[in-house]
């Protein structure tokens, strides 16, 4: 069994694809906010009813193909998981790297999905999928504060043909749209905790949107500029 794990493992990685998750694959969240003073977060995996089974392989790392260590591990790292079946990812905070407690630190969730290969599969290119998702690491002293109103605090002020977007919180704030005068930007940033970011644009107004803890959208929030 083992060597079969492994060679399904080292042909689905000829082709890797960062997309979402294979449709028959669903992975219970698009962001996870680990609380620091929870000992571990999870998130769960599902293969629907009709689907063929799958390796479920999962990681944290800090940037894409980061190899730099991480004070986080994944359990189970690597399992099966059969059609109409669920299973749940354990991230656990190891406490090997000490993590700033003023302001949330970002990694990344890497979750590869890898079709179960068969005797008639051995001649066919099977392809794994790999999908991302941010970690947000919240220190426990930050529990008090009110996360969900970081976005509406940002402060924007114009510079030439930019816009600076200055993040005064101890939140990753994440937006889902901006828009500068009639100009709306086509990626908007993610702004570090007490940092800014700079886009290219001006106008009389700004207009943006975010994401929240729970991957979904806040209301629109209109700044006049000066």
């Amino acid at each position: 069994m083992m060597s079969q794990l492994i060679r399904t493992i080292a042909l689905s990685g000829v082709c890797l694809l960062s997309l979402p998750v294979q449709a028959s694959i669903t992975v219970g969240g698009t962001r996870l906010i680990y609380n620091g003073n929870e000992s571990e977060a999870s998130l769960p995996v599902s293969n629907s009813r009709d689907a063929v089974p799958y390796l479920i392989q999962s990681w944290v790392e800090l940037g894409e193909n980061s190899k730099e260590k991480v004070p986080f591990i994944v359990t189970p790292p690597l399992f099966r998981l059969d059609g109409g079946h669920e299973n749940t990812l354990r991230i656990i905070y190891t406490g090997e790297k000490t993590l700033p407690d003023n302001r949330e630190s970002v990694f990344w969730l890497n979750v590869k999905s890898i079709p179960s290969m068969t005797r008639s599969d051995e001649n066919r290119l099977l392809i794994a999928v790999k999908t991302r998702m941010k970690i947000f690491y919240r220190p426990a002293a930050l529990a008090s504060e009110k996360s969900g109103e970081a976005w509406t605090k940002l402060k924007f002020e114009t510079r030439g043909e930019h816009l600076v977007i200055n993040n005064p919180t101890p939140f990753y704030v994440s937006l889902y749209s901006l828009t500068i005068g009639n100009n709306t930007i086509a990626q908007p940033p993610m702004i570090s905790p007490f940092s800014s970011a700079t886009v290219a644009g001006s106008g009389t107004q700004v207009a943006w949107k975010a994401i929240n803890d729970f991957g979904g959208v806040t209301t629109e929030k209109r700044q006049m500029l000066k």
